[in-house]
């Protein structure tokens, strides 16, 4: 083997192994420090393509969750506008029952008429003052606006087929349409509709009594959507938590660093870093060797 001063072709090749164990040991800390294998395209060109994607679904369906959160909560303001106006029908009813009764005289039948006429006022206020962001519920307007209380609590990737959780839940059953006639396709409130009773005669509160029964059933059979309603959100949550869960796994499986394998790895280069730079070392001496025979 010649011996050459001019180029040291051993010290270069150490120079170079030493400068890939040392990218390799860097890349290694950068691993155990961030926890993540892929840190950038050149780690992993298609599994950082895979786990972006994931990460965006895992964003939409976490979005969608709170969606569905937020129905659940349009749903509770609704039902608890409509359970007080039960509440307040079965007053009514009641009270259409007292002055039915042939033992209370026109001097009790007025009295009982003011508790009604207030009563009819507060199923009006309820109705007219039921809102969740400026959305009224049991107005009519929840219906009418029909587009604003469509819940995405899903998302759509028809194009790419990763996953596709797209679920839509119509709200307009919360609507108190239910509780209003639309002859001339203006829906009215049950408070107006109630505004004509009167119980101050027997034959009066007769009728009074089969128009609150109708009543009545109308605001039960809207809480009965209300609660389907309510129901299905929660089994879509439940759904949407389960896909979240499973895509974190499989992002995390595609992204995460094994911090195990890259502590082992670390520590090897770490040996190959320090053995590289004692040869090249041991390299830069090897032309000093000239000096025996110049001697």
């Amino acid at each position: 083997m010649p011996v050459r001063i001019f180029n040291n072709i051993p010290s270069l090749n150490s120079q170079r192994l030493l400068g890939i164990n040392n990218d390799r040991l860097a890349q290694s800390i950068e691993r155990i420090s961030s926890g993540i294998r892929i840190n950038r395209g050149a780690d992993d060109a298609a599994g950082l393509a895979i786990s972006e994607g994931l990460r965006s679904d895992i964003r939409a369906l976490r979005q969608a969750v709170r969606n569905a959160n937020d129905g659940i909560s349009l749903i509770n303001v609704a039902e608890g506008a409509l359970n007080e106006q039960s509440g307040i029908l079965i007053r009514l009813r009641e009270l259409a029952s007292q002055a039915a009764t042939g033992t209370v005289g026109s001097t009790e039948r007025q009295t009982i008429q003011l508790e009604f006429n207030q009563l009819r006022s507060e199923i009006d206020r309820i109705t007219a003052t039921s809102e969740f962001n400026g959305q009224g519920l049991i107005d009519g307007n929840l219906s009418v606006a029909a587009s604003a209380v469509i819940i995405q609590i899903g998302i759509d990737n028809s194009a790419n087929s990763r996953i596709d959780l797209n679920q839509e839940v119509d709200l307009t059953a919360v609507s108190s349409t239910t509780l209003a006639t639309t002859s001339t396709g203006n829906s009215v409130t049950v408070g107006t509709l109630l505004s004509d009773l009167s119980v101050t005669s027997a034959a009066e509160a007769l009728t009074s009594l089969g128009a609150i029964d109708d009543y009545l059933s109308q605001v039960t059979t809207a809480r009965g959507k209300v609660g389907a309603v309510q129901n299905r959100l929660v089994r879509s949550i439940g759904n949407l938590s389960i896909g979240v869960e499973n895509l974190q796994a499989a992002e995390s499986n595609i992204r995460d660093a094994d911090i195990a394998e890259e502590i082992a790895l670390l520590t090897r280069n770490q040996i190959l870093v320090q053995a590289s730079t004692a040869m090249v070392g041991q390299a830069n001496l090897i032309p000093q060797s000239i000096l025996q025979l110049l001697g």
